[in-house]
């Protein structure tokens, strides 16, 4: 038997030490947070991708009482960025989630898997690794792809 460890590595910042494209990014995802609709978990996510043609496109999670009819932040935002704009590429993705006190989260919120394999697909289209900033009210996380938040993951490509 052989063991082994997986890592990843990544950077921790606090808002301030963005870059301004960065920080319009992680702002729109904080934003998108405001138009979720989530009644039931009351776990409000906003997502915002960055396109290869300047684009900025927002996603927040849409419940739905028919479980799992609703759809995460992050795919909301991304089917949205490929149905209206199918030739731009995914250059950067954010997220940000307040807590069920209304509150941004202190530490960031990673993607579920069928999210992360979702914006896979997308990475994989790009045919570069898209960066994902994961946005806590005191701490981001800038993850280097997609890529390196599913290890193992399932793809075609």
């Amino acid at each position: 038997m052989t063991k082994r460890d997986i890592s990843i590595a990544f950077e921790e910042l606090v808002y301030d030490e963005l870059p301004a494209d960065e920080r319009a990014l992680a702002d729109m995802a904080m934003e998108a947070t405001e138009r979720s609709y989530a009644p039931y978990s009351r776990f409000r996510v906003g997502a915002a991708i960055a396109l290869d043609n300047g684009v900025l496109v927002p996603g927040s999670n849409q419940e739905n009482v028919a479980y799992p009819s609703g759809t995460c932040a992050e795919r909301s935002a991304c089917f949205y960025a490929h149905a209206r704009y199918p030739e731009a590429k995914f250059v950067k993705i954010a997220v940000a989630a307040r807590g069920t006190d209304g509150e941004f989260t202190t530490e960031p919120t990673a993607p579920c898997g069928a999210c992360r394999q979702a914006l896979l697909e997308y990475e994989v289209l790009a045919g570069h690794d898209v960066p994902l900033l994961l946005v806590g009210r005191d701490t981001i996380y800038r993850l280097p792809s997609v890529r390196s938040t599913l290890p193992f993951a399932f793809s075609e490509f």
